[in-house]
């Protein structure tokens, strides 16, 4: 008789644990149907977003952009020397001509 409450206990175990990763199951395919909102919930995340992003002022553009453009002046004229020399270079040491 010793032996039939120890199995009786075993089935229940099983049985609650089957229980528990069939809720566990169920709770994860809702948590998939809650988070897909489709297109519209999207969009207005998006506009959520976009209203607390701070847009910069016109004098702050300004001097971003005279910055960039003098980068920009900056590296192509140093990339055309550094061509420039090592095209020299070569010219010099393997004597030959770019046409």
């Amino acid at each position: 008789m010793a032996n039939n409450k120890t199995n009786g206990s075993d089935n229940s175990s099983a049985d609650l644990a089957k229980q528990a990763a069939k809720a566990s199951a169920k709770k994860t395919s809702q948590n998939k149907t809650e988070k897909k909102g489709g297109l519209l919930a999207y969009f207005r995340g998006v506009r959520q977003e976009l209203r607390k992003v701070v847009w910069p002022t016109r004098d702050e553009l300004t001097t971003d952009t005279v910055v960039v453009i003098g980068c920009v002046i900056f590296f192509a004229v140093a990339f055309w020397l550094i061509d420039t020399g090592f095209l020299a270079a070569l010219k010099g040491i393997l004597g030959i001509t770019l046409s």
